[in-house]
């Protein structure tokens, strides 16, 4: 006897629920994109190396590429289309537009999305492989510019707005994204 190789499925996404049959092969980005038409989650390389189908999951960073869409059931996915307060642009996506932290566009949704879920992150004291520090006592890191780089590596941006990027999610934190005293780093990037 053959198993089934599709089921029907509720996603919970951007607060409404999308109920809809899939194969159990289909990913997360192809619900949202093809079946759902939430096409500002973007398809890169399709193989999770790039980032530009990043989505919140339980508030997590997810790329979609790589997650089926059936082991999102039950759960709350959040797209760029919905990280915004109705006609109020959440605090990353007013960052990026202010610092000019986009250049095509391409990556800037999965950039977004990704910065949201880095900052809550780094606000619940969760280390990255640049935090120094990793006592639990001594609470999140400082968000310097290369914390931040840290955090964000997973994404890409063919058009190299790094820079720009790094300062609008220093933006979005509140802080100024800076170097450990005595590297120089900020006098460099910013004679650039």
């Amino acid at each position: 006897m053959a198993l089934p190789t599709s089921s029907v499925i509720t996603l919970h996404i951007n607060g409404e629920k999308f109920t809809l049959p899939v194969d159990h092969r289909t990913t997360l980005l192809d619900a949202l994109r093809e079946r759902l038409d939430l096409t500002g989650t973007k398809k890169g390389c399709d193989q999770g190396q790039c980032g530009a189908c990043t989505v919140l999951v339980d508030g997590r960073r997810t790329v979609a590429c790589l997650q089926f869409a059936v082991a999102a059931e039950g759960r709350e996915v959040t797209t760029i289309e919905g990280v915004a307060d109705g006609e109020r642009l959440h605090p990353v996506q007013q960052a990026f537009l202010d610092l000019d932290g986009y250049q095509c566009g391409y990556c800037t949704p999965g950039q977004i999305c990704s910065a949201i879920g880095a900052l809550q992150e780094h606000a619940a004291g969760w280390p990255s492989a640049a935090t120094d520090d990793l006592r639990p006592e001594s609470g999140p890191p400082a968000l310097t510019a290369e914390e931040i780089r840290e955090r964000m590596s997973g994404n890409l941006c063919r058009c190299a707005a790094y820079a720009t990027i790094v300062d609008a999610v220093a933006q979005a934190a509140g802080t100024t994204a800076t170097q450990p005293a005595g590297t120089g780093a900020d006098s460099e990037e910013q004679a650039a």
